[in-house]
C-alpha cells in the first residue's frame, strides 16, 4: 500500500481510481471521446503503477508531476489540461 503525503502534511492512501480520474478529465477537457479519454488515462495510470511499485509513501507534488509528465508523452492537450486545470483546496 502507497501512502501519499498530502501538501498540509496528512497522509492518506493512493487511489486509483482518483488518479484515473483526473487523467480522464483532464482529457475530456479536450474534448476528446469517452474512448479517446479512457484510452489515455489507462495509459497513464499503467505508467503510474508501475512507478510507485515498491514504494510506501510518495509526496503528493511528486506524485502530480510524474502524472503530468505521463500525460504529456502520451498526449501534449492532456498533459497540459491536467497541469492547469488543477484542484487547489
Amino acid at each position: 500500500m502507497v501512502l501519499i503525503v498530502k501538501r498540509k502534511g496528512h497522509k492518506e492512501k493512493f487511489d486509483e481510481k482518483k488518479a484515473y480520474a483526473s487523467c480522464y478529465y483532464a482529457a475530456r477537457n479536450c474534448h476528446y471521446s469517452e474512448q479517446k479519454s479512457e484510452k489515455i488515462a489507462s495509459a497513464a495510470l499503467s505508467k503510474l503503477k508501475s512507478w510507485l511499485k515498491g514504494k510506501n509513501e510518495i509526496d503528493s507534488a511528486e506524485l502530480f508531476q510524474f502524472i503530468a509528465k505521463q500525460l504529456k508523452q502520451i498526449d501534449k492537450d492532456a498533459g497540459f489540461m491536467y497541469e492547469t486545470h488543477r484542484d487547489i483546496n
